[in-house]
């Protein structure tokens, strides 16, 4: 199983509710968990925040689960936005 079916499950949401919250249809999401095709950025963000996790873990580049800490250069980049 990969990371994104793995996050999707421990929450009881079907692939269908994840491509509602990213704007795609459910066959577009499938792909991704099934590693057929490459997620966009925009989307690697959105899925991490929604999961309270990192791009890193769903990309297999740590174990660690929790998301990083917002960086000073984060906020200040969202307070000006």
């Amino acid at each position: 199983m990969n990371r994104l079916s793995e996050l999707r499950e421990d929450r009881d949401l079907f692939q269908k509710d994840i491509a509602k919250l990213i704007h795609i249809d459910q066959s577009n999401y499938s792909k991704y968990e099934l590693e057929k095709i490459n997620i966009p950025i925009e989307t690697l963000h959105l899925l991490a925040d929604f999961y309270g996790t990192s791009i890193d873990y769903i990309l297999y580049r740590t174990d660690v689960r929790k998301a990083y800490p917002k960086s000073i250069v984060n906020e200040k980049t969202t307070q000006m936005n």
